[in-house]
This record gives structure tokens, C-alpha cells and sequence, in this order.
């Protein structure tokens, strides 16, 4: 049960650093956020294990290289992925195309690492993607002057997308699962691989230092490291302990149940909130506890 309470509790995680994006993203790009938020991380990791002193086990040059191999895929090229589905498609389209990662990673946790899913995980997986599909397939007014139509370029990034996330999930479980790697080093060098990518992203770009202007700002910088230390530092800690006690499908089933923790997050700030969506909370619920207590 360790590993599915650290993928609960690092969706819930994501669920205040996604509020806190929404706001970030007005002021920032992207790719910017993400060193940003990526560069914070990765100081506080080195003074955690700093002042843990906790020694790099198991960490030899193939569980180096896979871990940052990971990151790449999985942070850098997943989530720069993401970000393209999100501008041609919008959030909602873009997450749900994102439901196709638990899946997909169950799938190739088979093929790779011969892990075999019990009938009830299936349908607790079956059960939390469909009350979350519930809830963010809702029709919702669009902001003023804000339109996505679909395209072929928006599904094929959201595909793209879900399975960097699944292969970089799969990955991370290969090195962790049954082994002395610790998630504290494993979520360095994924970030780490991430970061390789966002930078030659941003230096292909040739904006980097223009588009990163906002930090300047004391403000800024501060929701940034709080951010940060919430949504990247905690929250991918905790992915990486729930990937190595949990079963790669199931993990990535349940940090996908961010959109039920915004929810009530959304109401706090003022949202109104359906009887539709509370029911997909109810549904997801249901695969959530078929999943934690199986």
C-alpha cells in the first residue's frame, strides 16, 4: 500500500502546483516554468541528500543511464509533448488523451518487465480513468476569445505525450523495483535528463533569456519556488517511491487522479462545480480502492 498512498499523494500534489501553473502560465512560457521549476527542484534534492547523506546505492553506470534516459523521455520529451497538445487542442482534450498513459504503461510493464495485473487492478484502473474522463470530458464555457479546434498535430503530441510518460514511468520501475536505488537519486537524475532536453529545446529556440524576463520579478520567482518545491521536488519524490513499490500500471493509474483533487481546489476558489463532475469523483473513487486495497 506505499507505493499507491505516494501516487495518491503525489496527484494531489500536482493538483495545487496545476492551480498555481494556470496562474504561472500567464506570465511564463512553458518550457521556461519547467527549468525554472526543474532547476529549484534539483538544488533542493542535492541539500536533501546533502543533509540525509544518503550514499548513491545501487547506482551504477546502467541504473544511471536508464534513470536519465527517463527523464529525457519521460519529463523532457513527454512533457515539452504535453505542452504542444495543450496549445492545439486546450487542457481538457490534451488530459484526456493523458488518461492513455496508465495503460500504455501496464502494457509495456508486461512486455518488459513481466508484470502481470490482477483482474481487480484492471477494473480498479478501468474505474479511475473513467471517472476521471468523467469529470474533464465536461463541457464547459470557453474563456472569451479562446477557441481550440481539434487536429491531427494536437492528438498526435497528446499520443506522444502519454507515451513518453508511460515509457518514462516504465523505466524508473525497472531500476527501482526490488532494488537499493534510492528515490530520492533517481528523481535527481530524471529531472536531470528532463532539464538536458527543455535547455536544448530553449537554446534551439534562441529565446530563452527573453522569454525567462518574468523571473526577474521577487514575486514571480517566489510562486515559482513554491511551486517547485510542491509540484516537482515532493511530488516526483513521491511518483518515483510509488513506482518502486507499486506495480508501473497502477502507479501511473493513480497519479493520473489529479483532476479529482482540483476539483475541490476549484470550488475553494470560487468554480462551480456539477453534479457530473462529483459523480466522476465518486466513480474514480471506487477504482482508487479496488486499486490501494488489492
Amino acid at each position: 500500500m506505499r507505493g499507491e498512498l505516494a501516487a495518491l499523494a503525489a496527484a494531489f500534489l500536482w493538483a495545487i502546483a496545476t492551480v498555481m501553473f494556470g496562474r504561472l502560465g500567464q506570465v511564463l512560457p512553458p518550457l521556461v516554468l519547467n527549468l525554472a521549476k526543474g532547476t529549484i527542484a534539483i538544488l533542493l534534492l542535492l541539500a536533501t541528500l546533502l543533509v540525509l547523506q544518503r550514499p548513491p546505492s545501487g547506482l551504477e553506470r546502467l541504473p544511471v543511464i536508464v534513470l536519465i534516459a527517463s527523464g529525457m523521455i519521460g519529463i523532457g520529451l513527454g512533457d515539452t509533448a504535453y505542452f504542444g497538445a495543450i496549445n492545439h487542442l486546450g487542457p481538457r482534450r490534451a488530459l484526456l488523451l493523458e488518461t492513455l498513459a496508465p495503460p500504455l504503461a501496464a502494457l509495456l510493464a508486461w512486455v518488459f518487465l513481466a508484470e502481470v495485473l490482477s483482474p481487480r487492478a484492471w477494473i480498479g484502473i478501468a474505474l479511475t480513468l473513467l471517472g476521471v474522463v468523467w469529470v474533464i470530458s465536461e463541457r464547459v464555457p470557453q474563456a472569451a476569445g479562446v477557441a481550440f479546434q481539434p487536429s491531427y498535430r494536437g492528438i498526435l503530441y497528446g499520443v506522444l505525450a502519454a507515451l513518453g510518460q508511460a515509457s518514462g514511468a516504465v523505466m524508473s520501475r525497472a531500476m527501482l523495483a526490488g532494488t537499493v536505488v534510492d528515490p530520492l537519486w533517481s528523481s535527481l537524475l530524471r529531472l536531470g535528463g528532463g532539464l538536458v532536453i527543455i535547455v536544448g529545446i530553449l537554446g534551439w529556440q534562441g529565446r530563452g533569456v527573453e522569454q525567462a524576463s518574468p523571473l526577474r520579478s521577487t514575486r514571480v520567482l517566489g510562486i515559482v519556488a513554491l511551486t517547485a518545491f510542491l509540484g516537482t521536488y515532493l511530488a516526483i519524490y513521491l511518483q518515483q517511491t510509488a513506482l518502486k513499490y507499486a506495480e508501473a500500471g497502477v502507479a501511473q493509474a493513480l497519479t493520473s487522479t489529479s483532476p479529482l483533487f482540483v476539483l475541490p481546489l476549484a470550488a475553494m476558489l470560487g468554480d462551480h462545480i456539477s453534479f457530473r463532475a462529483i459523480g466522476g469523483v465518486l466513480v474514480a473513487l471506487v477504482g482508487v480502492g479496488l486499486l490501494v486495497n488489492g
